[in-house]
């Protein structure tokens, strides 16, 4: 149900939360379409939902179900790049939120130019426009601007590499080392590390009002695509949709490089709740960069693959594979100039002293949660695609 008519909301010190009219760019996407939900359902909030794309928001713009929200959500069809309109939406607003941006690492090899202007050039306008209107902003990071740890270039039986310093990713402390210039998969977090500094250079010398969000693997339904089936068929998703496409289609996973990078995974809803805090506690959250992530679900990509294996098998009743997973290289995988971060935990100090936030969900629930999803919405659309056609005489 939605907020009209509830009692008046208050804000983490006790003020009442004013409705605001927020420029959501990229709402079309997977944290975009969860992030409109959360707003429609508990909140008074007025968006503007730009994007190119409204397939994973239209259940929330069809006036002819007559939902409650309806005046409160509109969708703009534009592309960030070249579209004068984006200026007026943001002086419409009382806060932008930017979520556009390629982000996913297959891209990061094959459309380095891409991916640069993408997460830098052209959020250049969005910081701009914010500043010169004054209008606060929500700019999502991402982990990857951390790069690899101060741990991974210790031996690799070094009794240091256990030390959380050497390992932990502060926001505040934690320095961000990236691979040589011809390892193209840092393209990405340089553009997103340059203009994170650009935020802050704003907030300092302009007055800028802003929060930073650096997300650590969110997941849930909605995220990313199928190959194939909503997405290119050559196109390679991030991966817990690798490993749902492989599952769907009976396919080994494959693991690259063994599958020994470790991740951390929290549930889209969960990380979803601390977006909103910050929506709704300006006075705590502008200035910060905030880690959004869950610790306590750190595992490998391999064991990762092996829990999804097991919870599928369980959500669709289908025997797992003799052979679950099969090793590739990186190099096979992702192609040429490939590199990877060892290890990606977040520290939670600044999210849990500011907002009060922490994450409640396991892996083990969050990753059952979304197979359920991926299962009742792909598995018979790839049974079709993967048909063989009878024969006719």
């Amino acid at each position: 149900m939605a907020a009209s008519g509830a009692a008046v909301r208050l804000d983490l010190d006790g003020r009442p939360i004013q409705p605001l009219t927020i420029c959501m760019i990229g709402a079309g996407g997977f944290i975009g379409s969860h992030l409109c939900e959360k707003l429609m359902f508990e909140t008074q909030h007025t968006v503007l939902a730009v994007d190119v794309y409204d397939d994973k928001i239209r259940h929330l713009l069809e006036p002819e179900n007559g939902h409650p929200w309806s005046s409160r959500i509109q969708f703009h069809r534009l592309n960030i790049k070249h579209d004068s309109r984006l200026e007026g939406l943001i002086k419409m607003s009382d806060l932008v939120i930017n979520l556009a941006a390629i982000c996913t690492p297959a891209d990061y090899n094959t459309r380095p130019l891409d991916t640069i202007y993408s997460n830098f050039i052209d959020a250049l306008p969005v910081v701009k426009y914010c500043s010169e209107s004054n209008k606060r902003l929500i700019h999502f990071s991402t982990c990857e601007v951390y790069g690899k740890t101060i741990g991974c270039f210790l031996p690799k039986d070094h009794p240091l590499k256990k030390e959380p310093e050497f390992y932990m990713l502060k926001e505040d402390e934690t320095p961000c080392i990236f691979g040589p210039i011809e390892k193209q998969r840092w393209s990405y977090a340089c553009a997103k590390q340059l203009i994170e500094r650009l935020i802050y250079a704003e907030g300092a010398e302009n007055g800028l009002q802003f929060s930073i969000v650096r997300p650590f693997n969110w997941i849930g339904p909605r995220m990313d695509f199928i190959p194939g089936i909503d997405g290119p068929s050559e196109g390679v998703p991030r991966v817990l949709a690798c490993f749902s496409n492989n599952l769907l289609r009976h396919e080994p996973l494959k693991l690259v490089d063994g599958g020994l990078s470790q991740r951390t995974f929290v549930y889209i809803k969960d990380a979803i709740e601390a977006v909103h805090l910050m929506i709704e506690n300006p006075e705590r959250a502008n200035g910060h960069i905030f880690n959004v992530g869950n610790p306590n679900n750190e595992v490998t990509v391999k064991q990762l693959a092996e829990m999804m294996t097991k919870i599928y098998a369980k959500v669709s009743g289908e025997p797992s594979l003799e052979v679950p997973t099969v090793d590739v290289t990186s190099q096979e995988f992702y192609g040429e100039g490939y590199d990877d971060s060892d290890k990606r935990i977040p520290d939670m100090t600044i999210i849990n002293r500011q907002l009060g936030w922490d994450p409640k969900t396991s892996l083990w629930d969050l990753l059952e949660s979304t197979l359920t999803y991926q299962h009742k919405t792909y598995s018979e659309a790839i049974k079709r695609a993967t048909a063989k056609p009878v024969a006719t005489s």
